[in-house]
């Protein structure tokens, strides 16, 4: 497939696109700058620009797009980045899309990247795709964000909307904060530990995104391995570090430094991948257990 890739350069995309390559796909990156190869394509959401050459041109898109949440403060300012930055870019995609529906070779896959966080903090409630919306701020972000893609599904394309769970990686995202005190012994826990942590390793998770390029999904579906208590991941993570100490991080002390952040830190979000799960995909890193075997085979030695 050829497969046209939005927000390329961040973790994820990064991973993906490699992935998508290793896996006999043709990648186009959409880029916010000059092109630098034939494989990258220019495009300005902000002011509504995109090539329709580009994306006639592609089987799907995936658009993974979006200012990052956990690297700045979430002042009033930087709220309205994160929505902005995701209601723009989703939207112009999605329109393009339904601009180009009629055509016989237009594309018919949209996979939009979502989160989790629509849930907000449901306690140990189990979280399939069906549950309603929370309202948290994030909350708020994934329902405009999700409804962004309207257009190209009101048009006939096939939309999918990757609620990404916490994405765990040796090189950076979520479990940087949790990684780099092992290396001196120290197991940092968030809060009490309770709380449900729906997580996936950073290879399933362009894994998932690969075979939902062609699995017959629609709609959300929740991009995660599995959903666990924090404090047993910590554990797995400290059993496979020899590390021998925990140390808690207080949650007030956390909601005061994190701000509405912390909720995705501390908030107990018990999701259930079941529309991933009906599709047919098995993650390869399925409990704490292996996640953390992963993380540690897959870290970057120490300089």
């Amino acid at each position: 497939m050829r497969v046209l890739v939005a927000g390329a350069s961040g973790l994820i995309g990064t991973a993906l696109v490699q992935h998508l390559r290793e896996s006999g796909h043709d990648v186009v990156r959409l880029v916010r700058r000059a092109p630098r190869s034939a494989g990258e394509v220019e495009w300005d959401p902000v002011a509504g620009r995109l090539d329709t050459r580009a994306v006639a041109a592609s089987d799907a898109v995936v658009d993974l797009a979006g200012v990052p949440v956990a690297t700045r403060p979430l002042t009033a300012a930087r709220k309205r980045e994160v929505l902005v930055s995701r209601v723009q870019t989703a939207g112009l995609l999605s329109r393009t899309l339904a601009d180009l529906a009629p055509r016989d070779d237009a594309p018919r896959v949209l996979l939009q990247a979502s989160g989790i966080g629509a849930y907000g903090d449901r306690g140990d409630t189990l979280l399939d795709e069906h549950e309603p919306l929370g309202d948290t701020f994030f909350a708020g972000v994934v329902h405009r964000w999700e409804a962004a893609t309207a257009p190209a599904e009101d048009a006939g394309v096939r939309v999918v909307h990757l609620r990404t769970g916490i994405v765990l990686s040796a090189h950076g995202g979520a479990a940087a904060p949790l990684l780099l005190p092992l290396r001196l012994g120290v197991a940092p826990r968030l809060g009490s530990g309770r709380q449900y942590w729906s997580w996936i390793s950073l290879l399933d998770e362009v894994r998932a995104i690969t075979h939902l390029l062609t699995a017959d999904v629609h709609g959300p579906a929740n991009l995660v391995a599995r959903a666990d208590r924090h404090g047993e991941l910590v554990q797995a993570l400290r059993t496979a570090w020899h590390a021998p100490l925990t140390v808690p991080a207080p949650a007030p002390l956390l909601r005061v430094a994190l701000r509405d952040f912390a909720s995705e830190v501390l908030g107990s979000v018990n999701a259930d991948p079941a529309a991933l799960r009906a599709s047919g995909f098995v993650p390869r890193h399925a409990t704490v257990t292996d996640v953390a075997q992963w993380l540690r085979a897959t870290r970057r030695p120490a300089p």
